[in-house]
């Protein structure tokens, strides 16, 4: 069974969306959590809820299902953001955990404490508007990725002139399977795109950045 801390069915991520924001309004900074960041979780739900209840009520539309899943998607990404880059750095007590609907760290086990895998991956053009991300372990004979991992933090940025250090790059999601595809629009073909991963276990621990490679947006 799988311990991702991300509930399985949208509407319990919904309700869990709604209550990192009540409680990110209160304590958020306290957790390094900005502002921006706590209105684009806001926004992002508020999307996505109201994407769900039009798919819903529309009894099988394939436009507004799949427009549901995107926007469910893109809350999804902000949040596992939040989960892996805001809540592990700062001291948190039970309590809090448990007021973001989530379960406190395990205290006891020591095991996936830390994370030593790098990844390596390389980029492949495929279609007009996407890049192909293949990624694995560093090394590795395979690619698969680690056992108890939940997959690779991808970091991607459209920029004119290199970023010193993957933190700069602004997009990201989380691959949870190799290859991963990254869209973009028609408006950012022949523009080059920076791209780094790093691993992120099942506790939201993350791991060593990735070197930082580029692609031309065909």
């Amino acid at each position: 069974m799988s311990t991702d801390w991300l509930p399985g069915r949208r509407n319990d991520i919904i309700t869990m969306a709604k209550a990192w924001i009540t409680v990110l309004k209160a304590k958020g900074s306290q957790w390094y959590v900005t502002n921006a960041e706590v209105t684009e979780l806001e926004d992002l739900t508020e999307e996505a809820e109201m994407r769900i209840d039009t798919s819903q009520a529309s009894q099988g539309d394939r436009v507004l299902a799949a427009r549901a899943r995107e926007a469910l998607d893109r809350l999804i990404a902000h949040m596992r953001f939040i989960h892996s880059r805001r809540f592990f750095s700062p001291p948190m007590q039970p309590a809090d955990w448990l007021s973001l609907l989530l379960n406190p760290p395990d205290t006891i086990r020591t095991d996936h404490v830390i994370v030593p895998e790098v990844v390596e991956f390389e980029l492949r053009l495929r279609n007009i508007r996407e890049i192909v991300v293949n990624f694995w372990v560093k090394g590795a004979d395979n690619r698969a990725k680690p056992a108890g991992y939940e997959g690779a933090v991808v970091v991607w940025e459209v920029l004119d002139a290199p970023p010193s250090e993957p933190g700069d790059l602004k997009e990201h999601t989380m691959a949870s399977r190799t290859p991963h595809i990254i869209e973009f629009t028609e408006e950012q073909r022949g523009k080059t795109v920076y791209i780094a991963l790093r691993w992120q276990n099942e506790r939201g621990i993350t791991g060593a950045w990735s070197e930082i490679q580029s692609a031309v947006i065909p």
